[in-house]
């Protein structure tokens, strides 16, 4: 293309404009959304769609093998824009940007500029040197810091009436399976005061649902404070005016101790939902994910937490095709989810991570039949899960309504505190006179499948 890119600006009364790309979990989310916050402060206009952007920026997973497909899939598409002359430049950042590091541009020299996870702040930067057509440092990496980035300066994506909040960032968990650590860090965490700043500050501008995730949220504290200290920064979170609900997120099985279950049982505002990935049950596999828990202490847990806190809904997630997962460690797990009977629950196979301890270990299991495997513990959680949608018929719950539905007049999509979004089911309200944010009561009439149906209720 002939010129500068100061010469190709569509608009001359901001420095440029650009679209942004999210992918992954809800801690990258918050990145991006910081991201798009400090692009603005630099003074570039975010646009919808790429085609009529100058730049983009693809804030990019590194998970898994699907992850990083889905993040080069989403780079070659803007590539390919970039090629037809329908995008300026791309700059790459996040999760597989940190972990290909210099030779991400390698393999895509198309790339403008990459940020690793730890230089997002920068990328204002890199866009200035995008347009001041600089070439010379193409990539920027810092090391993890001994505390997490803030997160103030955010342009939120997510409705205005929820959000995700980072607690911490990294991991000190070494789960063999597990390439986090190498991407983020260990774990640092956040200062009370700094969560509860942010906290405030979403409160102000209209948040009612808040969503605490972290890579191991019960671990929360020890580093900076020698102690877990998630008791106290919630007793802190619910003092802030304007949240009703506070969902815990990535709760690591370790350091769940009385203090924390108790002071959950007797919340107003942390709502009754707990997310807690346990991957498998076999003492066997787990020994060999090296996640030091036990079936044991699991059951253990789960007991107490069931018996102690009213209307829990357990979510969980868990991995098939572990290496040297036998038919028996398998039966196992699938009768271990028949038992325990969790109301969420996910299932990934494994994902061969070459960089990971994992990688290197015998009894490796053919794609195949860990697909086989996800689909029939799948296949058994449907059961449940449709069982337990039909429980709900009749009750009476509290929905916060997210959106209207796109085709239906009058019907709204929502969720009840058993539903976090994006991962859970929805409830569909028919009403007339609902508003977007609102926390309406409702009567379940019926279930369809994994979702449900409501009508609003008058309790005065």
């Amino acid at each position: 293309m002939a010129g500068t890119f100061t010469d190709q600006l569509k608009h001359s009364d901001c420095k440029g404009t650009y679209a942004l790309v999210s992918l992954g979990c809800p801690k990258n989310l918050v990145d991006s959304e910081t991201i798009l916050g400090r692009l603005e402060l630099e003074g570039y206009r975010l646009v919808p769609d790429p085609e009529q952007a100058d730049f983009a920026v693809v804030n990019t997973c590194g998970f898994i093998a699907s992850s990083r497909s889905e993040s080069y899939g989403v780079i070659d598409e803007m590539i390919k824009l970039k090629q037809k002359g329908q995008l300026r430049g791309l700059i790459v950042s996040g999760c597989l940007a940190e972990r290909q590091k210099e030779t991400l541009l390698t393999e895509r020299p198309e790339i403008d500029h990459i940020a690793g996870v730890f230089s997002r702040d920068e990328i204002g930067q890199l866009a200035d040197r995008l347009f001041g057509d600089m070439a010379e440092q193409r990539a920027i990496f810092h090391p993890a810091p001994l505390q997490p980035l803030n997160d103030h300066e955010r342009m939120r994506i997510t409705p205005q009436h929820f959000a995700y909040l980072k607690i911490s960032e990294g991991c000190n968990r070494l789960c063999t399976f597990c390439a986090i650590p190498k991407m983020r860090g260990k774990h640092a965490t956040k200062p009370i005061e700094e969560v509860v700043r942010e906290a405030t500050r979403l409160a102000d501008d209209g948040v009612k649902e808040l969503i605490l995730v972290a890579q191991d949220t019960t671990y929360y504290g020890r580093d900076l404070y020698g102690t877990s200290q998630l008791t106290e920064l919630l007793k802190q979170l619910e003092e802030v005016q304007g949240l009703s609900w506070i969902r815990l997120m990535y709760l690591y099985p370790m350091y769940f101790d009385d203090g924390l279950i108790d002071h959950i049982a007797g919340s107003k505002k942390i709502i009754p939902y707990l997310d807690m990935p346990l991957q498998h049950i076999n003492d066997r596999v787990l020994r060999r994910m090296q996640r030091s828990v036990n079936r044991k202490k699991t059951e253990r847990l789960l007991e107490k937490l069931r018996s102690r806190i009213k209307s829990l809904v357990m979510r969980t997630t868990m991995i098939t095709g572990f290496p040297g997962e036998t038919e028996a460690d398998f039966a196992e797990l699938v009768e271990f989810v028949r038992e325990q009977r969790f109301e969420r629950l996910g299932v990934f196979t494994y994902s061969i991570e070459e960089d990971t301890p994992a990688a290197q270990l015998d009894g490796r299991i053919a794609e195949e039949v860990a697909e086989d495997r996800r689909n029939a513990l799948m296949a058994t959680q449907q059961e449940i899960a449709f069982q337990w949608n039909s429980s709900r018929i009749g009750k009476r719950l509290d929905v916060l309504l997210d959106r209207p539905h796109p085709e239906e007049p009058n019907v709204w999509i929502g969720r009840t505190y058993a539903d976090a979004p994006d991962i859970d089911g929805l409830v569909f309200v028919t009403g007339k006179g609902l508003t977007e944010g609102d926390l309406q009561p409702c009567e379940i009439v019926t279930s369809q499948g994994y979702d449900l149906i409501a009508v609003p209720v008058d309790e005065n």
